[in-house]
């Protein structure tokens, strides 16, 4: 295809002889050029096989360029444009700072994506207009927030594209959204692993408390209701209202029992809004941890592409199968999820630890336990055991959240990232670190040895007076 786009270029570049064309002479200048570029481009290109490629960079490179135009650069006037209504998804972000380079792309995407919808996209740069970051509360970067006329909503999720995407759609509209017909149902259980929804007459204490949980979980989490008829063609309800989670089991989809809530209905949404068997960020755990439960951390390493070596994803399997067969066991007590970035569970175990490794977290008092048998040579019944003595608290505890052990995971963080940075760039980390010491040093060295010197000299001339 790319062949034939390049002869039929040439064929029409031929049309127009320079001996009879009458065509000026700059432009005969440039057609010459422009047939001899072609020549040596399809040279090339037939060479190294390379125009396939070539047309499909081309094609990426104008994708980008639209996707970047489609993020609105704001400035300090944003908070009239706000007041004029409308929905608006911002990235308050400094230049210099890492992560929000980092986000760039995936923001592009974003804004691609919600293009078409009633939410703009747009960012601000929070070094240029400072007092937009003041009015917002922005306390880091980069931040998110989902911007009304009234009221903003700051996303503490994972910094990827789907879940970025999920958050600005649920707070474009109402708490709870009203499933009208079967096939959306249908829809909806296929676009979202995890939701709750109300079934009945949108009345009475039930309602009221489901409705009040919606708002307050819905940066967090899909929230609907739906007609009884609707329902029964997706769930067994046995009584009216109802209210059930559905969550995804085994690999596929499919319904959670119905549960007629008997404990506090927020308590009950916030411990059942995360899947079976999660991955496991520092976008995301603030918000596993508010379930009170043990988070059990199965640690492995992503490399760039996001693979895991074998041996780890043979002991994730393991893990995710036995906790899936007895989900019922486990679930009252135990939230489990996976780390594909040791760093993260370093940073809680305050060591780093071999991998693959298996660690839980209390939720409640930060304290860590780590089992007593290597884990890539525990079995299931031995991880069950383990479990069940984490449970009734027969086993170990370690770290916690006192002021001297926060004390040391800062020191551990400081020091891990120090040594990793050695390790990728040591001539970069001397310069970034060896020429700031150095000049504090000399600093010290001027402040300190000032008196020092400025006695001798007195004492130098004391002796020449007495001379």
């Amino acid at each position: 295809m790319a062949t034939d786009f390049i002869c039929y270029f040439w064929q029409h570049l031929h049309k127009y002889r320079l001996g009879s064309s009458p065509l000026s002479g700059e432009k005969k200048k440039f057609l010459i050029f422009l047939k001899i570029y072609v020549v040596w481009w399809f040279a090339i290109c037939a060479k190294m096989n390379f125009y396939y490629y070539y047309f499909v960079l081309v094609i990426l490179c104008s994708f980008n360029a639209v996707s970047s135009s489609r993020v609105l650069e704001l400035s300090d006037k944003f908070s009239e444009i706000r007041k004029e209504g409308g929905y608006w998804l911002v990235k308050f972000y400094a230049p210099w700072c890492g992560h929000c380079k980092r986000l760039e792309p995936v923001w592009a995407h974003v804004a691609q994506a919600l293009y078409k919808t009633n939410i703009r996209v747009g960012r601000v740069d929070c070094t240029r207009f400072p007092s937009i970051a003041s009015e917002f509360e922005v306390a880091g970067y980069p931040t998110i927030k989902f911007i009304k006329p009234d009221i903003d909503h700051t996303f503490h999720g994972d910094r990827n594209k789907e879940d970025i995407i999920n958050f600005a759609v649920r707070m474009a509209g109402p708490p709870v959204q009203q499933v009208t017909r079967s096939d959306s149902l249908t829809n909806i259980k296929n676009m979202n692993q995890l939701f709750f929804m109300y079934v009945g007459n949108q009345e009475g204490p039930l309602w009221e408390i489901f409705y009040d949980a919606a708002l307050k979980l819905q940066p967090h989490g899909f929230f609907y209701s739906a007609s009884e008829e609707i329902a029964k063609q997706h769930v067994d309800i046995d009584e009216l209202p109802a209210v059930f989670v559905y969550k995804e089991i085994n690999s596929g989809n499919s319904e959670e029992s119905e549960d007629h809530l008997n404990s506090s209905m927020y308590k009950w949404i916030n411990e059942e809004r995360f899947e079976t068997f999660p991955k496991i960020t520092r976008g995301n755990i603030n918000e596993i941890l508010q379930t009170n439960k043990y988070i059990v951390l199965v640690v492995v390493e992503e490399n760039k592409l996001q693979q895991i070596p074998a041996e780890m994803l043979e002991f994730r399997d393991m893990v995710e199968s036995l906790i899936r067969k007895k989900r019922d066991k486990y679930h009252k007590h135990f939230q489990f999820g996976w780390v594909g970035s040791p760093e993260l569970a370093n940073s809680i175990a305050m060591q780093v630890l071999p991998l693959p490794y298996l660690l839980v977290l209390n939720s409640t008092t930060y304290h860590h336990h780590v089992p007593e048998d290597d884990p890539t040579e525990m079995t299931k019944d031995a991880i069950d055991v383990f479990l069940e003595r984490i449970h009734n608290q027969t086993v170990p505890a370690y770290g916690g959240n006192g002021i001297a052990v926060r004390l040391y995971r800062t020191y551990f963080e400081a020091s891990t990232t120090l040594a990793d940075m050695w390790r990728g760039n040591p001539v970069l980390t001397t310069v970034l670190f060896g020429l700031p010491l150095s000049f504090l040093s000399f600093i010290l060295y001027s402040i300190c040895c000032a008196n020092i010197l400025d006695a001798e000299e007195e004492e130098e001339d004391l002796h020449e007076k007495k001379e």
